[in-house]
């Protein structure tokens, strides 16, 4: 009942500012009590209702800085007058539009790297051991037991070392290629959610980690942040197994500084932190000049990144949508394409076996250069032409 009173206090609190028609409101997917299967919140349940509530309230400003206000009511009301619109499935006309295109963004989720044979650790996939990611996945249990995490990112780091690119995000580099080759006005640039670095394996330039990198790390003491694909990063992590038992390492053993000593960690967004303000700055700008969006393999409830398929919507822009089931991005979508991504995405982007056999061979070059820093400069000259 105490958790029940929390919740309605926190989502009180939160849509005092912001009515219930607000796109940033999507249905949860994921419940934790009766009360909360008859409310809407902006991103799903993450463990618990107390958890949820302060979420909630500690994201409220952020979620009315990432979208402008007007814009998105305005967006509301339009897409309920034209409700009865049908998502197209045509080929042709998407890749009409898609030749036309300059300047394409793909937002890419979990779903895409799926297809390589990586868990998402969610759903069936949701237990690491006896351990739920998002109990694993927080700066509390690494103040706990850095140790115990650092045992489930390694792990993580020795599956995704051990899988490939599939053709979803091979086809995305050969688009890439493309592009560069017919105009250098013309521009492919990935926005993830993934942590893999597959895209950079598959020969992406142009790749931006909206929650940061299994093969980055950083200081807790001095922030520096650096690049790591030692296999293990240091001996005591060695053969960290699915089905072993957790053991329990000296932090001293642990991944360490070079510059001051200081505990590293993992380079990733966890649950209950926020987005590197920069980073999400560079997302949003991308949307605000892409001519033509790509939404892959992502379910699009995930806050901030679920707020940038509206906010390119608004502007009138193409969305094309490759899931194996709609999602929350699909109302906004003039496309969708059912199945897996690795199968329709090719297809759609006319992609076939000659072109990946290329790509191949470009891809032995960019070995090395895929593992580089600093990309975010990239693509710094699309924001710069807005």
């Amino acid at each position: 009942m105490k958790q029940q009173i929390k919740v309605r206090s926190a989502f009180g609190h939160f849509s005092r500012n912001l009515p219930r028609h607000h796109p940033c409101f999507l249905k949860v997917f994921s419940c934790h009590s009766c009360l909360s299967r008859k409310i809407f919140f902006p991103f799903p349940i993450i463990s618990s209702s107390i958890k949820q509530a302060r979420a909630i309230h500690s994201t409220k400003n952020f979620c009315l800085n990432l979208l402008n206000f007007n814009s998105c009511v305005s967006s509301y009301h339009q897409r309920n007058m034209s409700s009865n619109r049908k998502v197209s499935s045509d080929m042709n006309a998407f890749q009409d539009q898609l030749n036309r295109a300059s300047k394409i963004v793909a937002l890419t989720g979990a779903g895409i790297s799926a297809e390589s044979g990586i868990p998402t650790f969610r759903g069936a996939d949701g237990l690491w051991r006896k351990h739920k990611c998002e109990e694993l996945a927080t700066p509390e249990a690494f103040a706990k037991d850095p140790g115990l995490v650092w045992q489930f990112y390694e792990y993580r780091r020795q599956l995704v070392s051990s899988k490939e690119p599939n053709l979803a995000h091979k086809s995305l580099s050969v688009l890439e290629q493309n592009f560069l080759r017919d105009s250098p006005q013309r521009q492919v640039i990935v926005v993830t959610q993934n942590v893999d670095e597959l895209h950079r394996r598959a020969g992406m330039k142009r790749v931006l980690e909206l929650h940061g990198s299994l093969f980055k790390t950083r200081c807790t003491q001095c922030k520096a942040v650096k690049t790591n694909y030692n296999n293990p990063i240091v001996p005591a992590l060695d053969k960290i197994e699915l089905d072993g038992l957790d053991r329990h390492i000296d932090p001293k053993d642990l991944p360490r500084c070079e510059k001051c000593t200081g505990l590293l960690r993992p380079h990733v967004v966890w649950f209950g932190e926020q987005l590197d303000p920069f980073v999400l700055k560079q997302a949003e700008g991308l949307m605000s000049v892409t001519d033509f969006l790509l939404v892959i393999g992502t379910s699009s409830v995930v806050y901030p990144a679920a707020s940038l398929v509206p906010q390119a919507a608004t502007r009138g822009i193409t969305v094309s949508e490759f899931n194996i089931e709609q999602t929350a991005a699909s109302e906004y979508s003039k496309f969708f394409f059912k199945g897996p991504c690795a199968q329709t995405l090719p297809k759609a982007l006319q992609i076939g076996e000659t072109m990946i056999s290329h790509w191949a061979l470009s891809s032995l070059l960019f070995v090395v250069d895929h593992r580089s820093e600093g990309n975010l400069n990239n693509f710094n000259f699309l924001i710069k032409e807005k």
